[in-house]
């Protein structure tokens, strides 16, 4: 069991309900019997702060209690920290898509997923993801990162306050469809071939689910030491449209114009600015004028809490 635990929560997660789902989890908290703090964040980017700090204050166990955009924070707070001293991943799910969450087999009940966490029986190593752009910048993650497309459908989820979860991201989809088909010539270079194509969207996949329902990569696992590419080609819409429940239920891979392929290095170089995505969050949005980038996969990167 861990000796010292810092649980990192984002208030704004599940619409601005983890404050009441945070109180509620107080008892399990309390239960502890080691030393346990709790941290919120107050502005974007604020997790990763405080997550490094944790490991710094001498953390064995970090718990990350929210969405996908509060783990991916997380994961590159610990990520800065050296392999040796870096604590345990844990993750109590309460935000939009929790894909992370169930790449990992982790349950969607906030009590159940905190007692698990605090007992932390089941670790094992996962890998990460590092996306470095043209001018140096570096982003970790943890599931997915999204070229064009769903990058675009990230950005217009994150104007729909109304709805929430995978119906979110199936209204920003459909936005996407209708106001932004702007397919892009890209040159991918990997370790195992290279190739050029026009291309509505590039998805490379740590684990095998992205926007809270979109089965893009069902046989990826985030233990292997590879990711999988799912790439999209120049389609209409009237076929981007057709393939939708097909990216749902995770059966796109017998169409023809879906491209799909293994790595654990990639270049790429667009005609066209790159709209980028990691983990659901933004990285590059409309006015980018980025056109290159690299993805590697670091092995056995982080420890992690499985369910």
């Amino acid at each position: 069991m861990p000796r010292k635990v810092k649980l990192i929560l984002n208030p704004m997660a599940d619409m601005g309900r983890a404050w009441k789902t945070a109180n509620e989890l107080r008892p399990i908290a309390q239960a502890f019997q080691g030393e346990l703090s709790w941290s919120g964040t107050v502005y974007p980017t604020h997790a990763i702060e405080l997550a490094k700090q944790a490991a710094e204050e001498g953390c064995d166990l970090v718990i990350a209690m929210g969405g996908d955009g509060t783990v991916h924070e997380v994961i590159n707070g610990l990520m800065q920290v050296p392999a040796d001293k870096r604590p345990i991943l844990g993750v109590v799910p309460i935000g939009s898509g929790n894909d992370f969450a169930y790449s990992i087999g982790l349950t969607q009940k906030s009590s159940h997923a905190l007692a698990h966490a605090l007992k932390a029986e089941n670790i094992q190593v996962i890998d990460i993801g590092l996306l470095t752009d043209e001018h140096g910048r570096k982003e970790y993650f943890d599931n997915t990162l999204g070229i064009g497309f769903d990058a675009i459908v990230t950005i217009r989820s994150h104007k729909l306050p109304i709805v929430k979860g995978f119906l979110m991201y199936l209204t920003a989809v459909f936005q996407t469809i209708l106001l932004n088909h702007n397919p892009a010539k890209i040159k991918v270079e990997t370790d195992q071939g290279n190739w050029e194509e026009q291309l509505l969207m590039l998805t490379l996949c740590n684990g095998p689910r992205e926007g809270g329902g979109f089965m893009l990569s069902a046989d990826s696992k985030n233990d292997d030491g590879i990711f999988e590419s799912v790439a999209v080609t120049n389609v209409s819409r009237l076929t981007m449209l057709r393939l939708v429940p097909e990216f749902m239920q995770g059966t796109h891979a017998r169409f023809k114009q879906i491209r799909m392929g293994a790595f654990k290095r990639m270049k790429i170089a667009s005609d066209r600015p790159l709209y980028i995505h990691a983990d659901g969050e933004v990285f590059t949005s409309f006015g980018s004028n980025l056109t290159q980038a690299a993805v590697e996969v670091i092995p056995q990167a982080l420890k992690i809490i499985r369910g």
